[in-house]
């Protein structure tokens, strides 16, 4: 019997098209998706790929403000969309926004199963605050089941309380495909690229938004902690953009010798090219649900150097076999994990065969199948 499953989630990134395009060929589901805005242009530049989208969706009326560090989204037309699209499940991407607790109360008013797409973690530095910590309690308590990406999110369920046989994994994924053909397309015009990117023969790169708790100091200062004559053979390359790029920009400059380069921000089509010529990712994240540039890198063959606090870490990442775990915050460890990579391009060389490898299990297919068995089972339980 086909179930029409709703999934309101907040916009429509480029990281989720693929996985609801996956979801949506499924034939015992009938798709719809209700996003809460397009984009949010206070944190990400992201293009809007509607064209790729082969789904059923909507955009509700939206009103954003940026209050000090917090992101307040309100809604028009909630429960209207709700109602008009008159699903059989919903599954609900966070518990942040007025409107989760909206259709929250819409579904148990309705007795319609209502699951929780939650990425959340033990290390999530966003935890801590006293009633936010009450209502996330209380939103739990009310849900069917729980959708997550994988180890660390389902530990951190079972710390709540949550039973196991309410959680069921769904694969974090991106299009691994259009990242592998990305990079092979790069690597076939590598000089071409590398002239255009102005990129230095070899580097380490880092992905992601330039703000503290993603790490980008702790990697300066671990490159500017490499023994000279390393730095003179490799560099280091920042792709991305955010309130902390000066502040990064004048720390690189006193760094000698040395490549640093700050590129900006890239979208996902220059993405590809900036993978396939490093020498490996590194993202010494302090705090992050999970990571989804590891999975890009890992497509593009990359090892990767990883904070073993990411969500990513217990599910991609294996030590000495297709990357290395640090902790946050710590330079040292950092340092020696760099100089390890550097030293050895062979080691890395098949690390990053093992990252194809592994990665492979992690497609928006995957995705797909563990959303389906939290829609089947819950249905049935109900």
């Amino acid at each position: 019997m086909k179930r029409r499953l709703v999934i309101l989630t907040e916009i429509i990134s480029p990281y989720r098209i693929p996985l609801f395009n996956a979801l949506a060929r499924c034939e015992c589901v009938d798709l719809h998706v209700v996003f809460l805005a397009e984009t949010d242009p206070n944190l990400r530049r992201w293009k809007v790929y509607k064209e790729d989208i082969k789904f059923s969706y909507q955009v509700l009326p939206s009103w954003r403000k940026q209050l000090d560090k917090y992101n307040v989204l309100l809604n028009q037309g909630v429960k209207h969309a709700l109602t008009q699209a008159d699903p059989d499940i919903i599954l609900c991407g966070g518990y942040n926004y007025l409107a989760s607790w909206q259709a929250l109360f819409w579904a148990r008013s309705r007795q319609i199963p209502f699951l929780l797409w939650s990425e959340s973690n033990q290390q999530d530095l966003r935890r801590g605050f006293a009633l936010v910590e009450l209502l996330k309690r209380k939103f739990l308590e009310s849900c069917s089941g729980f959708v997550v990406p994988g180890r660390s999110a389902t530990e951190y369920l079972r710390t709540h309380g949550i039973s196991q046989h309410s959680i069921f994994i769904a694969r974090n994924a991106v299009d691994n495909d259009f990242f592998a053909v990305s990079a092979a397309r790069a690597r076939r015009d590598e000089a071409a690229c590398r002239y255009e990117l102005r990129l230095p023969e070899r580097y380490f790169l880092f992905v992601g938004r330039l703000v503290r708790e993603k790490g980008p100091f702790d990697l300066l200062s671990a490159y500017a902690k490499l023994d000279e004559p390393l730095r003179q053979q490799i560099g280091l390359v920042f792709v991305g953009d955010g309130g902390m790029r000066r502040e990064l920009e004048e720390q690189a400059a006193s760094i000698s010798p040395g490549i640093v380069k700050l590129q900006g921000f890239a979208q996902r089509e220059q993405l590809g090219a900036y993978y396939a010529l490093a020498h490996a990712l590194i993202l010494p994240t302090h705090s992050d649900p999970w990571g989804l540039v590891v999975n890009e890198a890992m497509a593009c063959g990359l090892p990767v150097i990883l904070s073993s606090v990411a969500g990513a870490a217990a599910d991609l990442v294996e030590e000495n076999w297709n990357g290395l775990l640090v902790p946050p915050n710590d330079v040292v460890a950092l340092t020696v994990a760099m100089t390890k990579l550097a030293r050895q391009p062979e080691l890395c060389r098949g690390m990053g065969a093992h990252s194809v490898q592994r990665i492979s299990h992690y497609a928006p297919v995957e995705w797909a199948n563990g959303v389906l068995d939290a829609v089947e089972t819950t249905r049935n339980q109900e």
